[in-house]
């Protein structure tokens, strides 16, 4: 053996591309390299691009543009008598 050791650790609950295998992945620390125990399947780290912002009403621009109305709201006591809408 040499006195070299790559440092590995396994992934939990990770899946296998390749052979659909749970718990078998793991990952080189130094060259972030993923491997498969059970059938050798290796994959580097995919470079990381920018995440792409989920589109919601709230940051797409034509969503801004309308602006709804405000409205009153009369909240009802179910157990209270009716009251007469007459103020005067």
């Amino acid at each position: 053996m040499s006195g070299f050791q790559t440092q590995r650790r396994f992934i939990a609950g990770a899946v296998c591309p390749r052979c659909a295998e749970m718990d078998k992945i793991v990952v080189d620390l130094e060259s972030d390299e993923r491997e498969c125990v059970a059938c050798g399947f290796r994959e580097g780290r995919p470079a990381e691009a920018a995440p792409e912002e989920v589109k919601t009403r709230v940051n797409r621009p034509s969503a801004r543009r309308v602006e709804t109305a405000a409205e009153v709201v009369r909240l009802l006591d179910p157990a209270a008598p009716p009251a007469s809408d007459d103020d005067g």
